[in-house]
């Protein structure tokens, strides 16, 4: 249960902002005073704080202060008077992650309390994902059913020297997968040796493989190693197997039954010692049944698999994944680490990624380069995320009256539930899963817009 604490000098204030948060779902604490605030937050952890700015003593942007001298991550949100709005501003400059006027809306702390404890425990999963024991592992982002099934298998097979296939759409990250399965592994001070079997004609991809000898064609004018001799010990990936030749699968099958081979133009065997990973976005089984891949190799290949969800079927992970790319693309541009506003963020989670992760990291890295601030608004985003939002909002959910963006995102979330219930008969557990969200998540939000009989 996420914690709030509340402080304002004014008891009425304090029962309203208590009760109002309870029937919410949080625990909350309350003080009266900026030094009580701090006072409580040396024994108890909470994930927002609600303070008013105008209090005797210690006041609002005071105590933002003291808190972020000790914890800069714990999002805070201060309540003003109409008097007040340039203290207001001073403190969103100085961190704050709202500012609420008085008299207030209930629905506007609703909303406001929940985008922070949002942002609170995002960064909270964030950190315990880069702080694991073992940080190989840290490169599988991603808390979802899904991914937690992908990580499972990954573990359990990246120290043995188990074939592993590694299947899904463009864009989900099958060579990271890969590179973890390495970087795990016993073999991992060896060579990870990667080659995409689409991106070289089938001509030349035999001699990138097996390597020639001197003479062995025109222009073979010394002996050349190939990818296996380089992988010697370590491991080779194979990325868009399915794409491979007929003709060259005959001779994949051999290395990977006897562990050696013979360059192009040569006749001495060559032994390896190998692990192959292969990936592909194809069926391959479809392309057995079809003859466009010889079934012999196909289970040599299927000893282990790995299938790697489309980001739609794991859409609670954009989050994580996307904290994860603006950290990452801000340090590689050489900008300082940026915020995504709660309002892009809903937008992020409610487009489809038919480029999935890929599709992601680049409309972030986009984000970061259109921003004219410190945080990447709706505006910043790539026009085809920004365009089917659009599309996608039903009529009478527009903007138009006293309805507001987050209500029209509301709307659209909601929507996205009644569809993916339909979709699954209205059995919870598959409607989760077509959402890529836990079932106790989806049950908070079907509660959430009154869904839940």
């Amino acid at each position: 249960m996420a914690s709030v604490l509340v402080v304002d000098d004014e008891k009425n204030y304090l029962f309203v902002l208590e009760d109002l948060l309870t029937d919410e779902g949080y625990r909350v604490l309350t003080a009266s005073s900026g030094s009580e605030a701090l006072d409580i937050l040396k024994v108890e952890q909470v994930d927002t704080i609600l303070s008013d700015i105008k209090m005797p003593g210690m006041n609002g942007i005071e105590l933002l202060e003291r808190v972020f001298a000790n914890d800069p991550g714990l999002p805070v949100i201060l309540m003003t008077a109409f008097a007040e709005v340039d203290q207001a501003v001073s403190a969103m400059k100085k961190g704050a992650i709202d500012h609420i006027q008085k008299p207030f809306d209930n629905d506007d702390i609703k909303r406001a309390v929940a985008r922070a404890v949002e942002k609170r425990t995002l960064d909270r999963n964030l950190r315990r994902i880069h702080s694991r024991s073992d940080s190989v592992w840290g490169s599988i982002i991603g808390e979802s059913e899904a991914m937690d099934k992908v990580f499972q298998i990954v573990k359990r097979v990246a120290d043995t020297p188990a074939t592993v296939l590694i299947s899904g759409e463009s864009g989900t990250g099958k060579e990271v997968i890969a590179k973890v399965l390495h970087k795990a592994s016993s073999r991992s001070a060896a060579p990870f040796v990667s080659i995409n079997c689409a991106a070289i004609p089938e001509t030349l991809l035999e001699s990138e493989l097996f390597g020639y000898e001197k003479g062995a064609f025109t222009g073979a004018v010394s002996n050349k190693q190939g990818k296996f001799e380089f992988a010697d010990g370590g491991v080779l990936f194979l990325d868009e197997i399915g794409e491979m030749s007929l003709n060259l699968q005959v001779k994949l099958l051999r290395v990977l039954q006897e562990q050696e081979f013979q360059r192009v133009g040569g006749n001495r065997d060559i032994r390896v010692d190998v692990r192959l990973i292969a990936a592909t976005n194809k069926d391959l089984r479809q392309q057995v049944e079809l003859g466009l891949f010889r079934s012999d190799l196909f289970f040599r290949l299927d000893v282990v698999h790995v299938p790697m969800p489309p980001l739609r079927e794991r859409m609670s992970d954009i989050p994580l994944l996307t904290s994860h790319f603006l950290k990452k693309s801000c340090e590689r541009l050489g900008r300082p680490i940026m915020e995504i506003q709660p309002e892009t963020m809903r937008i992020l989670c409610s487009y489809s990624w038919p480029g999935n992760v890929r599709e992601l990291e680049n409309a972030v890295e986009y984000g970061i380069l259109m921003s004219k601030g410190h945080s990447i608004t709706v505006e910043d985003l790539p026009n085809q995320i920004r365009s089917h939002s659009a599309s996608t909002a039903s009529p009478d959910v527009g903007l138009e009256g006293s309805a507001g963006l987050m209500d029209a995102l509301d709307a659209i979330e909601e929507k996205m539930i009644r569809d993916a219930l339909r979709k699954a008969g209205h059995v919870q557990a598959q409607a989760a899963k077509i959402l890529g969200i836990s079932r106790s998540n989806l049950q908070y939000k079907m509660k959430k817009y009154g869904l839940l009989a």
